[in-house]
């Protein structure tokens, strides 16, 4: 539920890094490469005056691996709702997942699935003002979450990778898990209306609440939905509603109450 905005660097690839050394081997002047590429014309400088890459470049994403599929899902779930990727330095990355400071457990859940995901990090977990920063350092984030880029999700596309969805097809639960964790909610209804016989009756329903600002985030809370026949409506341009009684007792098994 809430909005940070990080400064995001360009981070660039071996990729990168080989075209320009290949336009250098073609003849042309760093100015050109520069023009060409879009590089800044210093990157290329550096490069080209190197013999090895420079441990800056990200890695690709065919080094990362996913360890445990159930909780990489649930933590892009997060990441998709109140998850921040930037670079730091160097060869450093930093993933922040904002979490609301009145849920403790989920708080602990996401610190824990950060841990199965990137094992040789450390966890850190910073107050902020009503909410909880939850910070680890990875080389891999990018890889991990490609979704990753400057500004906020809502005003960039935002298309989950073959391999994403893969594992989000064969976890879809744990995917919505984290999404409503993330951006939802789950709540009782109340309403009172007037009987033909002149009574005034009152009832009360429990439903769930997906909010986010980006068409394409709601998107893939809905196909995931339809995926394991759980029945949703839009209830405003950026509200997704699950009020089904069947789809909310479905969803009470795998998400329930936040904790």
């Amino acid at each position: 539920m809430y909005e940070h905005t990080f400064v995001v660097h360009r981070s660039y690839s071996l990729p990168d890094f080989e075209q320009v050394l290949s336009l250098r081997a073609k003849g042309l002047s760093t100015y050109a490469i520069a023009q060409q590429t879009g590089f800044p014309r210093s990157t290329v400088q550096n490069w080209v005056s190197r013999a090895e890459p420079p441990a800056t470049l990200a890695p690709p994403a065919s080094e990362f691996r996913v360890t445990c599929e159930p909780t990489y899902a649930y933590l892009l779930g997060f990441y998709l709702g109140d998850g921040h990727v930037w670079r730091t330095g160097k060869a450093s990355w930093r993933l922040c997942i904002v979490c609301d400071v009145a849920y403790p457990g989920i708080i602990e859940e996401v610190a824990a699935s950060i841990r199965t995901i990137a094992t040789d990090s450390r966890v850190h977990v910073n107050p902020k003002k009503g909410a909880v920063g939850v910070i680890a350092g990875f080389r891999h984030w990018p890889a991990a979450f490609p979704q990753h880029g400057p500004g906020r999700k809502h005003e960039r596309p935002i298309v989950l990778e073959d391999w994403q969805a893969e594992i989000t097809g064969r976890h879809p639960k744990a995917l919505l898990r984290g999404l409503i964790h993330s951006d939802g909610c789950r709540c009782v209804n109340r309403f009172r209306t007037k009987l033909p016989s002149g009574r005034v009756a009152e009832y009360e329903y429990p439903r769930y609440f997906f909010s986010n600002l980006s068409a394409d985030i709601r998107r893939i809370f809905c196909e995931h939905c339809d995926q394991i026949g759980i029945r949703w409506t839009q209830s405003n341009p950026r509200n997704i509603s699950v009020a089904h009684r069947r789809s909310v007792a479905a969803m009470d098994g795998f998400v329930g109450a936040k904790y």
